[in-house]
């Protein structure tokens, strides 16, 4: 048996402590945002856990332990003159404001699926079958239209489209868009509101969630210009699209070749490919910061079982960095390639003809 260095080890020991503190703050978030307590303290104002009970309803006694956990981990704010509790602004909008730019509710829904899914993925790993996106826990599906939702907001129309040649002005002026992977369509809504002159379609092969998605653009007064339809990403209507538009799926995809293909004959002869993508470099090492390490395990439970369990079964995985996903356009067709712009958690790509 090798011999460890016990500084080495108290050191992983306590950063240990952390990780597992987190895992179990991750669960009372998930409880939190459940039971509506982070937004009954959005006002900032402070509260005894009498005065949250009697507000939501919530037996005192839970709400005493909930908040003094979330206290030990920074998450809320506690007042020990008053014995009162409170979230800061910055709290506020990480934990009770859902379309604030940092918000975070739907990410712990994400990790909370892992959890759940994990004895599937145990499966997948010995058999290589792989785990489809429609075998997963529902609070997955709900979990990733809230946490990529919040990125939708702040820079789909604000950066991503803008920064593609000629498409911006093309949706102003009514074009024909196909939202391909759309899930709740929070993506697909989002344009249908900021270009009021265009027609969007949103396909998915998940039927649930296009069923929520139908729902969700009636929900928000768009559905007389929003069509959504259950579709797998080779096999989508041809519709001579002026834009079509992949956030976040092409990695989860079995043969992301195929789908650029079929994407290829789909789009009108001056069309645009938009693909957004998991940040990422094309090299190991350089992935190996606090955003891969999200990534990578989101990849391990979800992304690539996910493209295993289908034909093809790539793997691209949600690190694929921009070299791979290049070659995967270059072989799908595609002869222009170009990175528009980025943002710490995304890449963004414009591909042509």
């Amino acid at each position: 048996m090798r011999e460890p260095d016990m500084q080495k080890v108290d050191a992983l020991v306590g950063r240990l402590i952390g990780d597992v503190g987190a895992a179990v703050s991750g669960a009372l978030v998930v409880l939190g945002d459940d039971l509506g307590l982070f937004k009954a303290m959005a006002d900032g104002k402070p509260r005894s856990s009498s005065d949250l009970s009697k507000e939501t309803g919530i037996k005192e006694r839970y709400i005493r332990e909930w908040l003094s956990a979330l206290a030990a981990a920074d998450y809320l704010s506690y007042d020990e003159n008053t014995d009162h509790f409170f979230l800061t602004p910055e709290q506020a909008m990480v934990f009770a404001e859902e379309d604030s730019p940092a918000f975070f509710g739907g990410a712990f829904q994400v990790v909370q699926s892992l959890w759940m899914d994990e004895p599937k993925v145990a499966d997948a790993f010995r058999t290589g079958r792989g785990v489809g996106w429609h075998e997963h826990s529902a609070c997955l599906f709900r979990g990733t239209e809230r946490f990529f939702r919040t990125g939708y907001n702040n820079n789909l129309v604000a950066d991503w489209i803008p920064a593609l040649q000629g498409v911006e002005a093309r949706l102003k002026a009514g074009a024909k868009v196909a939202d391909v992977g759309c899930g709740h369509g929070a993506s697909t809504i989002l344009m249908a509101q900021a270009y009021p002159a265009s027609k969007f379609f949103g396909f998915d092969y998940h039927a649930p969630s296009i069923e929520r998605a139908k729902a969700a653009a009636k929900e928000a007064g768009v559905s007389d210009r929003v069509t959504f339809e259950q579709a797998p990403a080779a096999g989508f209507p041809d519709g001579n699209y002026d834009l079509i538009a992949m956030f976040d799926c092409l990695h989860d995809m079995g043969d992301p070749v195929g789908a650029g293909k079929h994407v290829k004959e789909s789009l009108s002869a001056d069309g645009t490919w938009l693909v957004v993508e998991p940040f990422a470099y094309d090299c190991l090492k350089d992935n190996l910061n606090p955003v891969g390490r999200v990534y990578y395990g989101a990849s391990t439970m979800i992304c690539t079982p996910a493209s295993l369990s289908q034909e093809v079964g790539l793997g691209l995985g949600a690190q694929a960095g921009e070299a791979r996903l290049r070659k995967v356009a270059l072989d799908a067709g595609f002869k222009h390639f170009r990175r528009a712009t980025e943002t710490p958690f995304n890449m963004v790509f414009e591909v042509r003809a």
